[in-house]
């Protein structure tokens, strides 16, 4: 296991709960995000920029200020939420250094940095971290790939400049793979992802829920040493607990969720959208709280 320096030990404590396990609300989605605002007139394609950002300044207000940090892009959010003064002072923010989507090179797919956005970025935007989404086979990349080399290069880099990075890492099917093959698959693949990452010196891990006690075991012991959080996929509220709840059994070291908790409290109406958060989504999050804590 790579060792922290001092100062991503401390961005570690800030990003967890006071009994020490990983607590991020999710909110660097763009058209994902758009496309949940539900009651638009006509669709994702109707909401507007502007709305965009008072949607995510309102889900930061309501929701992610309850929780120990919060993930933010850098193309919407940032740095309008911290130079407005929506981030609470007691509240932790990542920043999600990955542009939307990805290229398909030889079948496999790539992540790309945002436009401009460095390790260097992340700190002057007020960043405690910074997280990087990755698309990865295992079973046809390894640490030497592009892929890996990515990782190693990125997680280099933040931590030259300081800077906890947070290796998301996201497996998908093969063009011409059955959904039965890949889903036999898959809790495999999600071990080794974990031990191709660590192999290329990430320190933290964002990945998903593999599909049971034994797997997450296996993502655990893949991980040798190394803290992960387990991702909410888009789930609902209620299998996303009982996931966070095996995880967390089995050596998993928190939860970062996203459409799980806000999928359906982003009206476009900004009372309505404040109501649903406070009322239907801040609930969620103490709940979840209290899963990644074991209790």
């Amino acid at each position: 296991m790579t060792t922290m320096t001092t100062i991503e030990r401390r961005a570690l404590q800030r990003i967890s709960t006071p009994a020490g396990h990983m607590l991020i609300v999710a909110a660097d989605q763009r058209n994902s995000m758009k496309a949940v605002m539900a009651d638009a007139p006509a669709g994702a394609d109707s909401v507007t920029t502007e709305q965009l950002v008072d949607a995510k300044a309102d889900l930061v207000r309501h929701l992610g200020n309850d929780a120990p940090a919060i993930l933010l892009d850098p193309q919407v959010a940032l740095p309008a939420v911290v130079d407005d003064g929506v981030l609470a002072r007691g509240s932790a923010l990542v920043v999600g250094m990955d542009q939307s989507g990805y290229e398909t090179v030889d079948g496999l797919r790539f992540t790309r940095l945002v436009e401009g956005v460095t390790p260097r970025t992340v700190r002057d935007l007020g960043g405690d971290a910074a997280k990087m989404l990755w698309y990865v086979r295992p079973d046809r990349q390894d640490a030497d790939s592009r892929v890996g080399q990515e990782i190693r290069d990125l997680t280099a880099a933040c931590a030259a400049e300081g800077v906890l990075l947070i290796v998301e890492i996201l497996t998908y099917g093969l063009e011409g793979e059955s959904e039965e093959d890949y889903t036999a698959a898959f809790p495999g693949f999600i071990a080794d992802v974990a031990r191709l990452s660590v192999e290329c010196g990430a320190k933290v891990l964002k990945l998903p829920y593999p599909g049971s006690a034994e797997a997450c075991a296996a993502v655990t012991e893949a991980a040798a040493g190394v803290p992960w959080a387990v991702l909410s996929a888009g789930v609902d509220h209620e299998t996303f607990i009982e996931q966070v709840r095996t995880a967390v059994a089995n050596g998993c070291a928190g939860a970062m969720a996203g459409r799980s908790l806000w999928k359906d409290s982003l009206a476009v109406d900004p009372q309505r959208r404040a109501d649903l958060l406070t009322e239907r989504a801040l609930p969620r999050l103490r709940e979840l709280a209290t899963a990644v804590d074991g209790a």
